[in-house]
């Protein structure tokens, strides 16, 4: 017999124990400390491993093996959702800018046709927006829901704008003005055509609402002429856009002082807070008959409620923080909206609704454009003197919620750049000009313009090439305050480092109260006269319920009656929300 370690070098063999076979190099664990893995292993006289061993070995690889299979299947379908996530979002975006449908703001008729802004001292601008609800029965949805079709079936056209709201957003996005123009409102509508329909106008003397027949731009020109106030974009819904955007936001909320039932919207609600969705929502928005004095008048007070209310659902926690309503809302809202091209998608859409939700609640204000009855026809109403007031707090970019009275630029420079009342703001004036006089004709058109009495005046240390307003640690805004009321641009403002206000007055201002060449917000309107019978209320205004007519306004069969006397004599017809 041979040796085994006879063999060659480097071929030496060894015979393997019959009947043992051999492990994976895997299976052999090296127990730290023995030297390899053959001392490792515990062995039984005959020289196999023990049972317990083998199973625990096995077993622990079979973990290690589906560890390894979870880890795979793990990463791969992360980013599969990552991938599909990214796709759901872009999808999202595409499909809400799918559904938006947008039309140029002007009819190219006239250049200025929807007016321009102007900037103030600081570059910034006010945002214009004109709201529109049409009465057009132009889809199977709106005959369902608005009714009259049944002779003429699905209409073409615009229809008329029986609501119309001009959204003015301030300058400094400190506050915003909604004010109404009642559907019956007698003006001139200026030449228009129709880009899209082709129909056109040579201009004529009617309506206000029925400039929308000539397209959405017709309107926008005939609100800018009416109310002097540049139009940077419009909005329109229709009737079943009013039911999905009530809907999307799960209803909303709204009072009645009394029982009504209007027997021509078909509203009909018991006395109390209700919430309003679907068609009950579209009921209310358009009763006409059931509010006031059963004209146009009372349902603009009637939809500030609405609005107010929908405008403090927006803002609450639950609604803009819950993904599906958000998505809700989104879908709803831009499926529901004709706006023009410069909101035409929805990054600008967001923008706006950014813009806006900077403004509290308590800082919007709801107004209705004054009324005269016309003298040509007792059906039709006029602009009165007073909406020439609101047309211009609007147009000068005014706050509303503020109104104090005062005709004064500080009233509208403090609504623009400061939350800091005029009267609060004391100004130290000094004259850097070597002219004589030149600090207290400065500060005199201060205290004239409402600012505090505490203002004083004085000498600068020396001469001073340019006019310069240096203010002290938190008082940029009252800075910009008095700096819109002189008429001074921001270059003109420094931080400085003590605690209030110091206008230098230097040798580029060469006369007059204002700095020349300057904006100024001149020419204010009387605030407190602007609201005067405008029916005016703030959106924080949660107790406040619509005012149920109590003239007879509504029939029922053929018995003319008031709406809480229809809703008593009408018990088999159910209320529109409970």
């Amino acid at each position: 017999m041979t040796d085994p370690g006879d063999g060659p070098v480097g071929r030496a063999t060894r015979r393997r124990a019959p009947e043992v076979p051999r492990q994976r190099a895997e299976e052999d664990p090296v127990t730290p400390g023995t030297g390899g893995r053959a001392a490792s292993r515990s062995a039984t006289s005959s020289g196999t491993a023990t049972p317990d061993r083998t199973r625990r070995g096995r077993a622990r690889r079979r973990r290690a093996r589906r560890g390894r299979r979870i880890l795979r299947t793990a990463v791969i379908s992360l980013s599969l959702l990552m991938l599909v996530t990214a796709g759901a979002g872009w999808w999202f975006y595409e499909h809400l800018n799918g559904n938006l449908h947008s039309v140029p703001l002007t009819d190219g008729t006239a250049s200025d046709s929807a007016g321009k802004e102007k900037a103030d001292s600081f570059g910034r601008t006010p945002i214009n927006i004109l709201v529109m609800g049409s009465d057009g029965r132009t889809s199977a949805s709106d005959c369902k829901l608005g009714g009259g079709c049944s002779r003429t079936g699905v209409q073409s056209g615009s229809g008329n704008a029986d609501v119309e709201m001009v959204l003015h957003i301030a300058a400094d996005r400190s506050n915003a003005t909604v004010m109404s123009i009642p559907r019956d409102t007698v003006t001139t509508v200026p030449a228009c055509k129709n880009t899209a329909s082709g129909t056109a106008t040579g201009g004529y003397t009617g309506m206000v609402n029925s400039a929308l027949q000539y397209g959405p731009a017709c309107q926008v020109a005939t609100v800018h002429q009416l109310t002097g106030i540049p139009i940077d974009h419009f909005v329109q819904l229709d009737f079943a856009g009013v039911v999905k955007m009530s809907d999307a936001v799960g209803g909303v909320s709204a009072c009645v002082d009394a029982d009504v039932y209007d027997t021509y919207s078909h509203l009909k609600l018991a006395k109390g807070t209700h919430t309003l969705k679907g068609v009950a929502a579209l009921e209310f928005v358009r009763s006409r008959h059931g509010f006031g004095d059963g004209s146009d008048l009372g349902r603009t007070y009637a939809q500030h409620i609405f609005l107010s209310s929908m405008i403090r659902k927006f803002k609450s926690a639950g609604t803009l923080t819950n993904p599906a309503a958000v998505y809700k809302l989104a879908d709803a809202a831009t499926k529901a909206l004709t706006v023009d091209t410069g909101l035409g998608s929805v990054k600008k859409l967001v923008g706006l609704a950014t813009d806006l939700d900077k403004v509290p609640a308590k800082r919007i204000t709801f107004a209705t454009m004054q009324t005269a009855p016309d003298p040509n026809d007792s059906d039709r109403v006029v602009p009165a003197q007073a909406a020439r007031s609101l047309f211009a707090t609007i147009a000068h970019d005014q706050s509303l919620t503020a109104a104090s009275g005062k005709t004064s630029a500080a009233a509208t420079a403090t609504a623009t750049a400061s939350a800091v009342p005029a009267a609060r703001i004391a100004v130290t004036v000094e004259n850097g000009t070597g002219i004589s006089g030149r600090a207290s004709a400065v500060a005199g058109a201060l205290t004239d313009r409402g600012f505090s009495s505490s203002t004083t005046t004085g000498n600068a240390p020396g001469l001073a090439a340019t006019t310069t307003l240096t203010y002290g640690t938190g008082k940029k805004a009252e800075a910009q305050t008095v700096a819109h009321a002189l008429g001074l641009s921001s270059s003109h403002l420094e931080q400085g480092t003590g605690d209030g206000l110091t206008l230098v007055i230097g040798k580029d201002w060469t006369g007059g109260a204002t700095f020349p060449g300057g904006s100024t917000a001149s020419a204010p309107a009387d605030t407190k006269a602007a609201t005067a019978d405008a029916h005016s209320e703030t959106a924080d205004a949660s107790k406040s319920c619509a005012k149920v007519s109590t003239y007879r306004t509504v029939s029922l069969g053929g018995v003319a009656m008031t709406p809480s006397q229809a809703y008593a004599a009408a018990k088999g017809k159910k209320d529109s929300a409970p």
